[in-house]
């Protein structure tokens, strides 16, 4: 499989917005996706990604990213989500957006990546784990629902 790793573009938001409602089912929760492709190109200022592109120039998988501070540490690569439709697995995509993610990250001079990791997903778990990642499984999630 011949796999090209770019930014993800404006043009891509359709496809993305796509794989991110797979994503969703994967994770068993199809219905907090609120998102839209309008609301990301508003907000095209603060949505980074990398997408994966095959041969046939579709797109197969993305990494999700933005810039977070941290008070304890500094600049951080937030890494929000990273998938890859399941008939592209196996072919070191995700290794490849993940690498993609850690060098822009250094080159941009974060001090680290952060993501997190649902604790029943056990292939996502060793997949970190193989690439060298620490998993801390003493926090939770907090969030606030605003609208």
């Amino acid at each position: 499989m011949n796999i090209k790793i770019r930014k993800g573009t404006e043009a891509d938001y359709p496809a993305i917005l796509d794989l991110i409602h797979q994503f969703a089912v994967y994770q068993k929760t199809p219905e907090r996706v609120t998102n839209t492709v309008e609301q990301m190109k508003a907000d095209n200022n603060l949505f980074q990604c990398f997408v994966a592109v095959d041969e046939r120039n579709k797109i197969v998988g993305y990494a999700a990213w933005f810039f977070a501070y941290f008070s304890w540490t500094g600049k951080t690569m937030y890494l929000d989500d990273l998938y890859v439709v399941e008939s592209a697995r196996g072919h070191s995509i995700g290794t490849r957006l993940l690498q993609t993610v850690i060098e822009h990250a250094s080159a941009t001079k974060c001090v680290k990546v952060r993501w997190q990791v649902s604790n029943w997903n056990k292939p996502a778990i060793a997949f970190y784990r193989k690439m060298g990642a620490q998993i801390d499984d003493v926090e939770m999630n907090c969030h606030f629902e605003l609208h």
